[in-house]
């Protein structure tokens, strides 16, 4: 009789604290008051704060039928929420980021406070909430070597004079990849436009960084490095959410992306040590490649560079230049295939300038301001990084909302690039808007569109 009323007690006891436990949450959950200062928020639910939108926009609405009826959607959302945008396809979905955050900032604004599990979110999807503090406030994590490194890459690799002294070097290349394309349209043969433009990017680079063409070393390793470059670029698109969950997974255990990561990593890296090695065995070769010798030589410099660091500087390189040229060049092919107004122009352009007689020279570029702008359209949009992520390292106020530290700062350059308050016709594939318009100069146009053309990101970490 005592035991059972001992049971009863602990039961009573035990389910007493639960509900004042429960009650109390309760109430802080919706009785609490919202901080006034921070950005909008759209509604979110305990624990997992907004991680079911993303979710949902993500996997479209046969997803949520197995998980939540469409009628509860319907009323928290709005209907255009149940279109299926997306497909199941892993490496599709990731690629579609973008306008998974287009669909939401659409209802709920451009300029949200977003809460994943324990993770303070602020999303940025209008060239208007850019203007607030310029990209001055973005404080990516940087120490003395990155610094170090950037300063050497700038100066050695992508300078001003280094790119000049590097140009006979991209005539030549550009000098082989057109008789290749040539003798594949005299044998009617088919062209991967994409592969054989990160054929060109790598064997570019490979001859400006390491003094050594793959095509014209081995053609094995060329054919090698664009296929690395393809998977990395399909790999790439998950890398947003790697980077943005990356300390949470961490604390849960769990490495997301380790296993396709370290796979990619590792043939690579085994590429470019056999590459390396061949370097360091003809060094006498290749005197004169500031870039290597600056890596190796430079027993001086204030930080003593690796054999692993040059390894990853170069896979940087031409995964970071082969994957995004490629792309670009495909859908700059692409547009203007469709648009045939816009091929005429260009060629009526490159013809008067250029002639029929030779190829387009670096030099040329500047006397052809609309191959510029079509390049430019096709980067607004179809950018390389439709997406990419920043962290706070301190609190600060950004158009008066309040930002505190350690919040990820989700810049969606592909909402900025087609937001209808700053782009005419946004959707439209129009490259005059790049053209300067009669009255105002070159540097006033490029003023007005450094806060809502971001097709390489922004900020100290923007591609060079």
């Amino acid at each position: 009789m005592a035991a059972m009323i001992s049971f009863c007690f602990q039961s009573c006891f035990i389910f007493a604290l639960l509900f004042f436990f429960s009650t109390l949450f309760l109430f802080a959950f919706l009785f609490k008051k919202p901080k006034n200062d921070l950005p909008p928020s759209p509604p979110s639910l305990p624990v997992i704060g907004y991680l079911h939108l993303i979710f949902f926009f993500f996997f479209g609405e046969n997803f949520h039928q197995k998980i939540f009826t469409l009628e509860f959607y319907e009323k928290l959302f709005t209907q255009d929420f149940r279109l299926k945008v997306f497909t199941k396809d892993f490496l599709l979905l990731f690629a579609s980021i973008h306008k998974t955050f287009e669909k939401i900032t659409s209802t709920y604004g451009p300029f949200l406070q977003l809460r994943i599990l324990n993770l303070r979110i602020v999303l940025v999807s209008s060239a208007s909430c850019m203007v607030f503090g310029s990209f001055g406030f973005i404080r990516a994590p940087y120490g003395d070597y990155w610094k170090f490194m950037k300063k050497l890459i700038m100066t050695k690799v992508l300078g001003s004079q280094a790119l000049e002294r590097s140009r006979g070097i991209r005539e030549v290349e550009l000098e082989r990849f057109y008789k290749n394309l040539l003798d594949k349209a005299k044998k009617k043969e088919s062209v991967d436009i994409g592969e054989e433009a990160i054929r060109l990017v790598t064997n570019t680079l490979g001859k400006m960084s390491i003094g050594s063409s793959f095509s014209q070393d081995n053609n094995n390793d060329a054919t090698k490095v664009s296929q690395l470059c393809v998977e990395f670029g399909a790999l790439s698109h998950e890398f947003f959410f790697a980077q943005v969950f990356h300390k949470l997974l961490q604390k849960l255990g769990i490495s997301l992306l380790k296993r396709n990561i370290m796979d990619v990593s590792r043939r690579y890296e085994d590429l470019l040590e056999r590459i390396l090695v061949k370097y360091e065995e003809k060094l006498d070769e290749h005197q004169g490649n500031e870039c290597m010798d600056a890596f190796l030589a430079d027993e001086s410099a204030e930080y003593k560079i690796t054999g692993k660091n040059i390894k990853a500087l170069l896979a940087e390189l031409f995964f970071g230049a082969g994957d995004s040229s490629a792309s670009t060049t495909q859908w700059a092919m692409a547009e203007i295939i469709n648009n045939p107004n816009i091929l005429k122009r260009l060629r009526e352009e490159i013809d008067f300038v250029v002639g029929k007689k030779r190829l387009v020279q670096e030099t040329d570029l500047p006397k052809l301001p609309y191959l510029q702008a079509v390049i430019n359209e096709t980067l607004r949009m179809h950018p390389v990084g439709a997406v990419f992520p920043r962290e706070f390292q301190q609190e600060c106020t950004i158009g008066g909302f309040y930002i505190a530290k350690g919040t990820t700062l989700v810049i969606n350059a592909y909402g900025v690039m087609r937001d209808p308050d700053y782009w005419e016709d946004p959707n439209k594939f129009k490259p005059e808007r790049f053209l300067a318009s009669s009255g105002s100069s070159w540097q006033e146009e490029r003023r007005e569109q450094a806060m809502k053309f971001l097709p390489f990101g922004g900020g100290r970490r923007r591609c060079p």
